[in-house]
């Protein structure tokens, strides 16, 4: 079995994915999804996304994609491009976790999106676009708002052959 790539976010209607280095909604169910499919896994992110997560994630490994040389941080494994990206993170499945720069330079690497849908068009400084035709949606669970978290999707796309 081929190795699978799986980009994993969450992006607002208006393609929005972070505000400040963080997320601009709270959907605690999307937390527990993310947990559920990154554990066990490499994940592979930008210097930034790896920084907002405070310390490294338990059972997961952190491959960090960044253009600095010098920049080190305990927990991380450094990688200058996504060819080497994927050599640190080894024959295994491997997630892709952000930023939107890291989701652009590994989606020609990437087989399949795990996306959740935020219902909503919200503020923020981080952006991700729509994806073309080359994804078809294979799986949706759709999640009514519930108090202040909004409405919300998971989506799973595939790349078409």
């Amino acid at each position: 079995m081929a190795r699978q790539v799986t980009a994993i976010l969450a992006r607002a209607d208006n393609g929005i994915i972070g505000r400040d280095g963080a997320l601009p909604w709270r959907i605690p169910a999307d937390l527990k999804r993310f947990k559920t499919l990154t554990l066990g896994k490499p994940m592979v992110m930008g210097r930034r996304t790896f920084e907002s997560f405070g310390k490294p994630l338990p059972g997961r490994r952190h491959v960090v994609l960044t253009r600095s040389r010098d920049w080190r941080a305990a927990g991380a494994e450094v990688a200058h491009s996504a060819a080497e990206a994927l050599a640190l993170a080894g024959e295994g499945d491997v997630s892709i976790v952000g930023g939107a720069e890291i989701y652009r330079l590994m989606l020609p690497h990437t087989s399949r999106i795990e996306l959740t849908e935020v219902h909503a068009d919200v503020d923020g400084d981080t952006r991700v676009p729509p994806f073309g035709s080359e994804w078809r949606e294979t799986w949706r669970e759709d999640h009514v708002a519930d108090g202040e978290t909004p409405a919300y999707s998971f989506v799973r796309l595939e790349r078409v052959s």
